[in-house]
């Protein structure tokens, strides 16, 4: 009986060793994984970063793992107190560079001068011109631009069902005027703007837009005709109507717009031979809506699109006023224009 008792305490002993030198093998790959993570994160390429006004370290922690920067949050937030850091931090872009530590951001964070440069981007610019608009402003090439434009490479709603096409991120830029670092990453400059556009695309006009029997993409396309054709924040969901008006009756859109589109300047008066030139944007040769957006919408122009004006009205032509006559027949209109 002496004997099983020893045997006993022998392998419950045998037991709490192998326990605890298992925890203290997991404790210590754990703490050196937690070291390398500190002294050198793991990115693949820099990254930019937009830090609230009265941001604390939590909520920063949260931002930098949320964006892949940092893998632990929590000691992050313990080196930010340790270091003095907390109550310090600046608001605005940051850029975290792929070869920093934990150390390297903090300071990185607490800098008020960090050189973000501010870019505007009209509505109605299209892929084009916001491309180019980038290049001068020094914050990314065209090049690795246009290279950022694969949808497969973002994941929001409005992407999933977007046709195969080319530029087949135009009209989802959302215009706004930013504040991005020189030389950023490409691929964060336009997540960016589709993030954008993500929070004026609601809920509210998901809902509509499955009440009106279009999808998001037909909903932008729209928008974007309206947003090249007027200026006007008055005229805007009343010439919504007369498309939609048209569309109804089976008529062509026939919208200058789309031909500018196609002849990549915006031509005042168009000849017959550019009305005919063979393209699926062409609303002068072709029925329906284009085969997508040609310009980027405002959030005025995506709201006219989903919210038309009721009119009678199938015509419109610019005055010598600057705003446009709508026309109920082709009689009027042809007088309209004479006028």
């Amino acid at each position: 009986m002496t004997v099983s008792r020893k045997k006993s305490h022998f392998s419950l002993w045998n037991m709490f060793l192998a326990v605890f030198f298992v925890a203290i093998i997991a404790i210590a790959v754990t703490f050196g994984t937690v070291m390398r993570d500190m002294k050198h994160i793991a990115i693949s390429e820099d990254k930019t970063v937009d830090i609230p006004e009265g941001a604390g370290a939590g909520i920063v922690a949260e931002i930098l793992n949320d964006n892949g920067i940092i893998k632990y949050p929590t000691v992050f937030k313990l080196s930010s107190k340790i270091g003095g850091y907390d109550g310090s931090y600046k608001p605005g872009l940051v850029t975290i560079h792929k070869d920093m530590s934990y150390k390297d951001i903090l300071n990185a964070l607490v800098v008020s001068e960090r050189n973000a440069v501010k870019v505007v981007i009209p509505e109605g610019y299209t892929i084009k011109q916001i491309a180019s608009t980038l290049d001068e402003a020094g914050i990314c090439s065209q090049a690795e631009f246009f290279s950022a434009l694969d949808p497969s490479l973002y994941d929001y709603r409005f992407l999933k069902d977007i046709p195969d096409r080319e530029n087949r991120l135009e009209g989802y830029l959302f215009p706004a005027t930013y504040e991005f670092m020189p030389n950023s990453s490409a691929q964060t400059v336009v997540d960016t703007m589709l993030k954008s556009f993500d929070e004026v695309y609601t809920d509210e006009y998901y809902e509509r837009t499955k009440a009106v029997n279009m999808t998001v993409d037909e909903v932008v396309t729209m928008a974007s005709i309206i947003e090249r054709e007027t200026n006007s924040k008055g005229e805007r969901a009343k010439v919504a109507g007369v498309f939609y008006n048209r569309l109804n009756s089976d008529m062509k859109l026939e919208s200058c717009a789309t031909v500018q589109y196609i002849l990549g300047e915006n031509k005042p008066v168009l000849s017959v031979s550019d009305t005919q030139i063979d393209s699926p944007y062409n609303t002068y040769k072709n029925y329906g809506l284009p085969i997508g957006p040609i310009a980027s919408p405002g959030a005025d122009c995506i709201k006219a699109a989903l919210y038309p004006e009721k009119t009678d009205a199938f015509y419109f032509v610019l005055g010598d006023d600057g705003k446009h006559i709508f026309s109920k027949t082709y009689e009027e209109h042809l007088d309209a224009m004479n006028k």
